[in-house]
């Protein structure tokens, strides 16, 4: 096993070494320094006024300037150094005849990294040019990662908006048809989370309802929402009555456990309303309580005692039935439409949301909008960090 150098630098970049002087004797005794070390390329260039252009293409890692040249000062060519893009961060080393210390400052004002006066012995100048070009280089990696990672970051945000799209294609047109109408607001997350909904009826009297709030966010958490929506849409689940919240809740626990689908679980609404007795059964597996309004605005809980669906084999649920005698409207919804951070860094409580709901249940053709534009205010990010989810369902 061969030795490594304490001043080794990843194959990807060697060192290279520009020096712009005049006098190629200069030049002569740089080169026959750098001659033994193998990783450092050296490149000389007499004409000052060329110097920019030699640096685009030669791109070093470090260069050796020196300041009394014909043509051009030296001070200035440091400023024009640090002008160019592509060399305003490449360290410059000073090499210089002159000692004094305004000079110097001079130098370093203008924007150089070390000064030498040449010429410097072997050893000292190879270790400034090892020192400023490890720090050079790994500034390049530096940026070289970060612009990786932005990138990785835009692929990725063009997948989860890709995503959040394809989940909005899978939702239900809003409906009405004399006898049920409705209505919806899906924001997705910046990060995507795991909510979808919708609704279809089962037959010619019994309508279904039904709103998934999987766990997490990304990519997975929308393919794991988007199979329970669709296994719902073609009732595809053995053994199921899709007419018992029951059995569908525990059916979907059954196909869904969380063990084989990445430690997602999910929270679930499912009702059924029968247009001829108008009675709604539902059950609902660790999510919020659905909200049904009447006529005079009395405002209805919708909510049983289930857990999260997925989350635990052999888990049973509950249903209940309510009966809509009038005209009224069913607000289900995910939890973020309501656990919101507000501008006092407290949360937006359950009962507030409802009293708002409550307070505006009057007017239920713009309430969808008014709820949303109530989140919006209360939402001190500015942007929802989980999916928003409000379906609204109208029966008359």
């Amino acid at each position: 096993m061969t030795a490594t150098s304490p001043y080794q630098v990843t194959k990807q970049r060697q060192i290279k070494v520009l020096l712009v002087d005049d006098q190629p004797i200069i030049s002569e005794s740089v080169k026959m320094m750098l001659h033994e070390e193998k990783d450092i390329e050296f490149a000389y260039c007499s004409d000052p006024t060329k110097a920019i252009d030699v640096a685009n293409e030669f791109e070093p890692t470090v260069i050796l300037q020196d300041l009394v040249m014909p043509e051009i000062d030296g001070m200035t060519l440091v400023k024009y150094f640090r002008a160019n893009p592509k060399t305003k961060e490449v360290p410059l080393i000073v090499l210089s005849a002159k000692e004094e210390p305004t000079v110097k400052a001079e130098a370093f004002m203008q924007g150089a990294n070390d000064y030498l006066v040449k010429l410097p012995g072997k050893e000292e100048l190879i270790a400034r040019i090892r020192y400023h070009s490890k720090g050079y280089i790994s500034l390049l990696e530096r940026n070289e990662a970060y612009k990786k990672l932005a990138e990785s970051q835009q692929i990725l945000q063009e997948e989860l908006d890709d995503a959040a799209e394809y989940v909005r294609s899978l939702l239900p047109e809003p409906m009405d048809d004399g006898t049920i109408s409705t209505e919806w607001k899906f924001i997705p997350s910046a990060e995507l989370g795991g909510d979808a909904f919708g609704y279809h009826w089962l037959d010619d009297q019994n309508f279904a309802i039904y709103l998934i709030d999987v766990c997490g966010h990304g990519i997975k958490a929308a393919l794991l929402s988007i199979s329970v929506l669709n296994v719902l849409r073609s009732k595809s689940l053995n053994h199921t009555n899709y007419l018992e919240p029951t059995s569908v809740l525990e059916s979907l626990n059954a196909a869904f456990p969380m063990e084989k689908n990445h430690q997602m679980f999910f929270t679930m609404w499912y009702g059924v309303y029968n247009r001829q007795n108008r009675s709604l059964t539902y059950s609902s597996g660790g999510h919020p309580p659905a909200l049904l309004i009447d006529t005079n605005q009395a405002l209805f809980h919708l909510h049983t005692n289930g857990v999260l669906v997925g989350g635990f084999e052999d888990a049973t649920f509950s249903q209940e039935t309510t009966f809509v005698d009038t005209p009224a409207h069913l607000l289900v919804f995910s939890d973020g439409v309501f656990e919101i951070e507000k501008e006092d860094r407290t949360h937006l409580t359950f009962p507030e949301f409802a009293s708002f709901v409550q307070g505006h249940a009057a007017q239920p053709n713009d309430l969808v909008e008014k709820i949303y534009q109530f989140s919006k205010k209360m939402n001190r990010s500015g942007s929802f960090v989980d999916d928003y989810s409000l379906l609204q369902v109208f029966f008359q």
